[in-house]
């Protein structure tokens, strides 16, 4: 039997899915009643299931898979690795692949970061991010310096730290006696403001302001996602917001955490969401599209500012005292440098923003339907708001499950994507064609509309 065919029908995997596996973010009880997917193979933007229907994959395997499934070059730089070798420790030694990587990272992040450090995850890397900058004020002399400030309905990954700096009570409450205290201020959210962008944008400022200000001496970073936040529910800052974030983190002496984990990598239109903003991190976080959606590879860069603090003689103890087992691992190192090679070769981020006004038209009659609040789009970025009520803006009660009834009623008829409580995600892979675009946003309008005017 070839290794690559399944020899069970669906049914007998689905009790085996029962049995055995419990699967991340979701309800298993109404997941194993609801007739779930369960995907045999992939082909360019489609996923098919064990049955052979397609599905178009409207969320790009949760927001990672930007060159499509099955590609052909990613499939022949994991074999190529493989013929040499699949893993060696980073610890204390090095490979080839993961310094060639590492070069590439510096030279497409902004300039103020030069050093790299691996890891599996965004969580992870968020998790790197958060002990370097602890430990940096450390090393500097100011050891005070040990909280993080963080946005409200943030979300950074689910190991401790990472959920520490998060802030959506529904993910995260429930672990609070785990976590450690932060500072958290607004995330600018204009659709639910009472006011104008601009003066939302003016109130957020303010408050993180005046917290830097009162807190300034205490926190060691502020830890935010550029341009999107991203599962808080697809929210796009107004113009400027960021670009201010940066300056007060340099007035007040704290470090500029971005997690690019989502935003990274064209999802935005840019390589990276801080470039629109002329923005330079002291630390970025990078994930997901990292490996073309292959193999979990993630990355923590900083600068040399910060790599300097841990540069000292043994009897200093300045190592900093982290690691994975698959640190740098040698076949995810080796697919995203093919990965990044089809970015340029193919122009895949100016195809994002030469395609992204075209899709904004396609969305356009979204925005027109009863029980659509805002459509809120950067790049193949895209978040639509349901309300129960769109004059008053009121959202849909929790129970209603709106957005879950939205997303089967699209798997039906062959979209897969999943919702933020009321907020419809859709982020396309990146290489998506205006027709392939123009065949998802049909499915997505005519779900929306047959669930929430029925």
């Amino acid at each position: 039997m070839n290794r690559t065919e399944t020899c069970f029908t669906y049914e007998e995997l689905l009790e085996k899915n029962r049995q055995y596996l419990w699967n991340p973010f979701t309800q298993m009880k109404e997941y194993l009643s609801d007739q779930p997917v369960i995907v045999e193979r992939g082909n360019g933007v489609k996923l098919v299931d064990v049955e052979g229907k397609e599905y178009w994959d409207g969320n790009a395997s949760v927001w990672l898979n930007p060159l499509g499934h099955n590609r052909r070059e990613l499939n022949e730089a994991i074999t190529e690795q493989l013929q040499k070798i699949a893993h060696s420790t980073l610890l204390g030694c090095s490979n080839v692949p993961a310094i060639q990587l590492a070069e590439k990272l510096v030279e497409i992040t902004p300039a103020r970061l030069q050093k790299v450090f691996y890891s599996d995850s965004g969580a992870e890397a968020v998790e790197i991010a958060l002990k370097m900058a602890c430990l940096y004020w450390k090393h500097r002399g100011r050891p005070e310096k040990t909280t993080f400030l963080s946005m409200r309905n943030a979300y950074h990954g689910d190991t401790v730290g990472a959920v520490s700096v998060g802030g959506i009570d529904l993910f995260h409450a429930a672990y609070g006696a785990l976590l450690f205290s932060t500072e958290k201020v607004s995330y600018p959210y204009p659709y639910r403001f009472d006011g104008s962008v601009e003066a939302c944008k003016e109130a957020c400022l303010e408050e993180l302001e005046q917290r830097l200000r009162g807190k300034g001496d205490e926190i060691a970073g502020v830890v935010v996602e550029p341009m999107v936040q991203g599962a808080g529910g697809i929210i796009l800052m107004p113009p400027g917001y960021l670009k201010e974030v940066e300056k007060l983190c340099r007035k007040h002496g704290v470090l500029l955490i971005a997690d690019e984990v989502a935003t990274g990598f064209g999802r935005t239109g840019r390589m990276f969401a801080c470039e629109h903003e002329g923005v330079e991190p002291d630390l970025m976080t990078l994930g997901k599209k990292l490996t073309g959606g292959y193999l979990p590879v993630a990355a923590t860069l900083t600068s040399d500012e910060v790599y300097d603090a841990f540069f000292g003689d043994h009897r200093e103890a300045k190592t900093f005292f982290h690691g994975h087992s698959y640190t740098g691992n040698q076949l995810g190192c080796a697919v995203a440098l093919e990965n990044l090679a089809i970015y340029e070769r193919e122009g895949i981020v100016e195809h994002v923003q030469q395609t992204a006004p075209k899709l904004a038209e396609m969305l356009r009659p979204l925005s027109e339907l009863a029980h659509v609040g805002e459509v809120r789009q950067l790049g193949f970025t895209v978040g639509i708001e349901l309300v129960r009520d769109k004059a008053a803006r009121t959202p849909y009660a929790w129970e209603e499950a709106i957005g879950n009834r939205v997303c089967r009623r699209a798997r039906e008829l062959g979209m897969l994507t999943r919702p933020l409580g009321h907020v419809i995600t859709f982020m396309p892979p990146l290489i998506s064609r205006e027709e392939e675009l123009q065949a998802m946003v049909d499915i997505l309008i005519r779900s929306v509309r047959e669930v929430t005017e029925e």
